[in-house]
């Protein structure tokens, strides 16, 4: 018998509550001497040296940007904390050596696993309508952990640096593990506070440039991997929802990421239990009016209303027809670099170029974007949409679309924009607000580089002579004693039936000589004319 799903969830959430979670501020970075020094190089405890120096795995180092022009979509500088990130706060942070990373290098590097390291490891996403019922509950069971456990090792930033007074009083604040990366989404794309009451919302960091796709490539693996982490389950993964050609929100339901409430369509039914969860970050005017960040607080219940989107900016659920053609694009990125670029994979899959001609067109959302209008609620907003679950699903599938884009046209490093892109989107620019710190063009490679693929993008290879071979070379191996005693046995007996024949060949022939012989005398008294 299958005990109940709150079982299983309490279960999990005991035997898990103090396992630790990842990014974003690491709290022994947070305090006002760390903020002074401009330092985070934390101590790692398996030999409490900084960033595990004494046991090779990495070292302090000074933090070392490419310098690079940006576009004209941000005509400011010095006027925001993701500016030339890390170093408003930092200027030091670890560098780790060959296979580790983290914050104190005390992980693995995507794709490796074992205490060195030195383990290659791959794992499979797949469709999450193809999960087992013990996958599903799993999945979903994690999830609403990582909503309640809190972050013992990171926190969120509540306050610009300036209101920390250069970091003499330190506003930061714990968060739980799932919403540590709804706060970093929203930290990535919230508009710029400038002076006195005026904000600039031309600012993304992960969104609108050629960052798009390697910038949530790395978001969905370090979530990905705080989740196995938190649940201590490394074989974990996040799966996808492939939902081209759909004609609803085919996981819209209690099995899986929450049906509709019966009374109240923008909310979900009370028998999931997302319908519990409360989201932070959705008030974006409301903190720009402030002059505040987003601190985590609760503002209310998770929304969706799927299929009741704008209808004349986003039809319906994005076609086959659609991805296919935006996989024909060739170009990765074309000039201006945003949301206006034509022909470009990257602004064509995000949601801003025509799917059928890739022509942009701001005024329709496509692939990436109309899913995201589609759900009609908390995932309609840029800055709160991780708060649904389903954020992770659908960006699992647009990883997908990207990684065959990779496969099928296999782009050189200089396909991505080395300059002159909206900030933040250079190729070399450490994405924000990442500690530790990525580049854009590290996840500008195959899945497979970094440790994982998806099911359907499998290739089944046949299989090779030797293979086919193996089995009975093994039968061989087993029965080549045998093999070696029947031959020497086979040789002897043969040269002994040899030995015999001979033998008896020797007297039949002596015996047909002495008959013979008086002939031989008659004919030697004849002459060979005679004879002829």
């Amino acid at each position: 018998m299958k005990p109940p799903q709150n079982v299983v969830l309490w279960f999990i959430c005991v035997q898990s509550l103090c396992r630790l979670s990842l990014q974003q501020f690491p709290r022994a970075c947070t305090s006002p001497d760390a903020l002074a020094s401009k330092e985070c190089c934390p101590v790692w405890r398996g030999d409490s040296s900084p960033c595990g120096v004494r046991s090779g795995r990495g070292s302090c180092e000074t933090v070392l940007l490419i310098s690079a022009p940006n576009g004209a979509q941000f005509p400011f500088a010095g006027v925001d904390d993701r500016e030339r990130w890390p170093t408003v706060f930092y200027n030091r942070t670890c560098r780790c050596n060959q296979n580790f990373m983290g914050v104190h290098c005390e992980d693995c590097r995507f794709g490796f696993v074992g205490a060195n390291c030195a383990e290659k490891r791959v794992s499979i996403r797949k469709n999450i309508l193809d999960l087992s019922v013990e996958e599903k509950d799993q999945l979903i069971a994690y999830l609403n952990l990582a909503k309640y456990t809190i972050s013992q090792t990171y926190q969120i930033a509540t306050g610009t640096y300036a209101q920390m007074r250069n970091g003499s009083s330190p506003m930061f604040r714990d968060v739980s593990v799932y919403d540590l990366f709804v706060w970093m989404h929203y930290y990535t794309s919230r508009d710029a506070l400038l002076g006195a009451s005026d904000v600039w919302p031309h600012i993304n960091f992960a969104h609108e440039g050629p960052a798009f796709l390697t910038w949530h490539r790395a978001f969905m693996l370090l979530w990905e991997n705080e989740l196995r982490k938190t649940v201590n389950n490394y074989n974990f993964t996040i799966p996808y929802w492939d939902w081209r050609d759909s004609e609803s929100c085919t996981i819209c339901t209690d099995e899986y990421m929450g049906g509709r409430h019966t009374t109240k369509p923008d909310l979900l039914s009370l028998a999931s239990i997302f319908s519990a969860w409360q989201v932070i970050c959705t008030r974006q005017q409301d903190y720009n009016r402030r002059r505040v960040l987003c601190d985590g607080s609760p503002e209310g219940p998770l929304q969706r209303n799927p299929g009741n989107q704008d209808r004349k900016r986003t039809p319906r659920i994005p076609s086959s027809l659609e991805v296919e053609f935006c996989l024909s694009l060739t170009e990765y990125e074309t000039p201006p670099f945003d949301k206006f670029s034509n022909y470009s994979f990257r602004n064509t899959l995000e949601g801003f170029a025509n799917p059928n001609d890739g022509i942009a067109n701001v005024s329709q959302s496509s692939l990436h974007n109309a899913l995201h209008m589609y759900m009609n609620g908390s995932m309609s907003q840029v800055g709160g949409s991780a708060n649904d679950p389903v954020f992770l699903l659908h960006h699992a599938f647009i990883d997908s679309i990207y990684e065959q884009w990779l496969r099928r046209h296999q782009p050189l490093q200089t396909s991505f924009p080395e300059a002159n892109t909206p900030i933040g989107h250079n190729r070399d620019d450490y994405m924000v607000p990442f500690i530790p710190l990525y580049r854009n063009i590290e996840f500008f490679i195959s899945s497979r580089n970094l440790g994982y693929d998806y099911d359907y993008m499998i290739v089944s290879v046949p299989p090779s002579v030797r293979e086919i071979m193996s089995s009975y070379f093994q039968e061989a191996r087993q029965i080549w004693p045998w093999l070696i005693s029947a031959g020497l046995i086979g040789c002897l007996m043969t040269a002994l039936l040899n030995c015999i024949i001979v033998q008896n060949c020797k007297k039949k022939e002596m015996a047909t000589v002495e008959e013979r012989q008086p002939l031989l005398d008659e004919i030697q008294g004849k002459t060979y004319q005679t004879s002829i």
